[in-house]
């Protein structure tokens, strides 16, 4: 009898521990992160993998910089963009538990200069109304104040916000917006007394043995450079691009960090809020809120085809989806020529995150679904393929579409002097149009990357072009004139919106002159 139980014990312990190893085929990853790179082009990648509370995989791939050739490995830091906004709900979770405000506090409660456009909404906007996407204003409404870059203070960021008007009603719909996280941020330094880079770097990041992570690229030590640099491709060629990783994101996304240390981070989520060294950052109760859909959104055929996803919603920082009947949490990352992708699978205990210095979000995609089929047991299909199909067909689809022809029968332009002058947007602030060598150049004066001449397209109509294409962003400007052939107003849009990021948002300009320029 003695020698049957002890057998079933040893049984049962084999069990307990065969449970801790990891379902993933750490070989088959390594290929498989290799040929996504190869076939999307990508120089350089980390990817960590978290399965029951240990690190089965962390590990650097390519190199930095295209031309330097520095290598990646799993120390490397990239900007994390927009993976910063669940460390955001994290911090105001925090707070929460500390008994300093409320996710239903109003946020004019916080920050009594905040506005909206609209009066009502101005009133009952709530903390979680932040950081759910469902305050009403468009999708990217405003990112040119803190995109591609700004001089602009946190506090004129978030005073422009009372200008721009909603293209929803308020908590009606699902439509993603950085600016509502800008004010999150700023609500976490209001009640904590530190700046939201302070509160995320002592607070959370410390405790996190994230201690390479910065809350923005200027405060990455001068000792330490190893840090990746982004990568456009233009031209059938890949260019190396440096930006700040977003670092005028604040709490929308200027975190940069590394996978050996993201894996903390994902250790601690599926942990229920639990440090690594059992410390608790954040409690259950409120990973519950963070974790919960609070604004659903449209899925798709093709979702339901590849992963039978049968609903999506965003919850506080976090998308929220179901994923072949397992909830499956995430969020990407874009800047240019860098992206991220987290993934958490709680119900198995499961996080993924992987880091590129290039944008095709496919590439992470496809190591991330070959990883969710080893630990889900699904049945085998060539994801880099299969999304390398739908990337460069969806890609050539934009590019095509990006193509503008000229009108038939043109109209002449009025004398430039015409169009030269000083014009401002009531959240963007100033916009110079000035005649330069017979041509009319442009400066978004708050912005050193938006310098560009303008091109003559038909009318009162001409094309900015951009003095750095890699921005891809160039744009239509249309002059309203009045009977006596002033401007009254400018409007601008983008030439490609298949291609142009969504953060120029140029249609939510109302340029009207100030001041002529003209001599």
């Amino acid at each position: 009898m003695k020698k049957l139980v002890s057998k079933i014990t040893l049984a049962l312990g084999v069990l307990a521990s065969s449970q801790l190893y990891a379902s993933i085929d750490t070989k088959q990853l390594e290929q498989t992160i290799e040929h996504s790179m190869s076939r999307f082009d990508v120089p350089g990648m980390a990817v960590a993998v978290v399965e029951n509370g240990e690190v089965v995989f962390s590990k650097g791939f390519g190199v930095r910089h295209l031309e330097t050739g520095e290598k990646v490995n799993k120390h490397t830091l990239f900007g994390i963009a927009s993976n910063s906004k669940a460390f955001t709900a994290a911090a105001l979770a925090m707070l929460v538990d500390q008994g300093k405000l409320n996710w239903n506090d109003k946020v004019i409660d916080h920050l009594p200069e905040f506005r909206m456009f609209d009066a009502y909404a101005t009133r009952e906007v709530t903390i979680r109304d932040l950081l759910s996407h469902r305050a009403g204003l468009g999708l990217g409404a405003g990112d040119l104040t803190i995109w591609p870059d700004t001089d602009k203070s946190v506090e004129e960021v978030i005073h422009g916000i009372r200008y721009l008007k909603p293209v929803s009603s308020f908590r009606s719909q699902y439509t993603y917006n950085n600016l509502m996280f800008v004010t999150a941020g700023e609500v976490v330094a209001r009640v904590s007394g530190k700046s939201w880079q302070e509160f995320i770097e002592q607070d959370m990041l410390k405790p996190l043995g994230m201690t390479l992570s910065k809350a923005g690229f200027s405060r990455i030590p001068k000792s330490n450079n190893n840090w990746a640099t982004g990568h456009i491709p233009m031209d059938g060629k890949l260019h190396p691009f440096f930006v700040n990783y977003l670092e005028d994101f604040r709490g929308a996304g200027a975190i940069a960090s590394n996978v050996d240390e993201m894996a903390n981070w994902l250790k601690t989520q599926l942990a229920g809020g639990k440090l690594p060294s059992g410390e608790v950052l954040f409690s259950e109760k409120q990973q519950a809120q963070m974790w919960h859909p609070h604004i659903t959104s449209m899925t798709s055929k093709s979702a339901f085809n590849d992963y039978r996803q049968q609903f999506r919603g965003y919850g506080l920082g976090w998308s929220i989806e179901d994923y072949q009947g397992y909830k499956k949490l995430g969020h990407g990352g874009g800047i240019l020529g860098m992206v991220s992708q987290v993934t958490l699978v709680p119900e198995k205990q499961l996080g993924i995150v992987v880091l590129s210095n290039q944008q095709a979000f496919s590439a992470l995609s496809a190591i991330t679904h070959e990883v969710l089929e080893d630990a889900l047991e699904l049945p085998n299909k060539d994801w880099v393929e299969m999304l390398a199909k739908k990337h460069f067909e969806r890609k050539n689809k934009a590019y095509e579409k990006a193509v503008v022809e000229k009108p038939k029968h043109l109209q002449k332009a009025l004398p430039l002097s015409t169009y030269a002058a000083r014009y401002n947007d009531a959240w963007y602030g100033d916009i110079v149009i000035a005649e330069k060598d017979s041509k009319l150049t442009i400066d978004f004066t708050h912005s050193a990357r938006l310098k560009g001449t303008l091109e003559h397209f038909n009318g009162n109509t001409f094309i900015v072009r951009w003095h750095e294409k890699l921005l891809e962003a160039d744009a239509f400007i249309e002059f309203e004139m009045s009977p006596n052939n002033q401007v009254r107003a400018a409007k601008m849009r983008a030439v490609a919106p298949s291609v142009t990021d969504f953060s120029f948002d140029f249609h939510n300009l109302n340029l009207i002159p100030i001041k002529s320029d003209a001599p």
